[in-house]
């Protein structure tokens, strides 16, 4: 009975595991999701204000996305140097 529960609820899967697994996925989802999407918001802010104050607050955001899995160690070091960059110049 609660198993029937389990599966209309999620819809996927026939066996504990599968189910599992899904619930799992769903919430690494939305939490990938809110990292990357406050990745990204820091970095529009700090391209805008172009200032080192705001690659303060960026830089850690990033290698903390990257240290997550979230988006590539490469793309994040490319970002931040990046994002250096256009600071120095301005």
């Amino acid at each position: 009975m609660a198993m029937d529960k389990l599966k209309k609820k999620i819809g996927i899967g026939r066996h504990m595991s599968s189910i599992k697994r899904a619930r799992q996925t769903e919430i690494r989802n939305a939490r990938n999701k809110h990292v990357l999407s406050t990745m990204r918001t820091s970095v529009k802010k700090a391209r805008i204000e172009n200032s080192p104050e705001a690659l303060k607050v960026t830089i850690p955001v990033i290698a903390k996305a990257a240290q997550k899995g979230v988006i590539h160690k490469k793309k994040a070091s490319r970002l931040i140097s990046r994002l250096s960059k256009a600071a120095k110049a301005s």
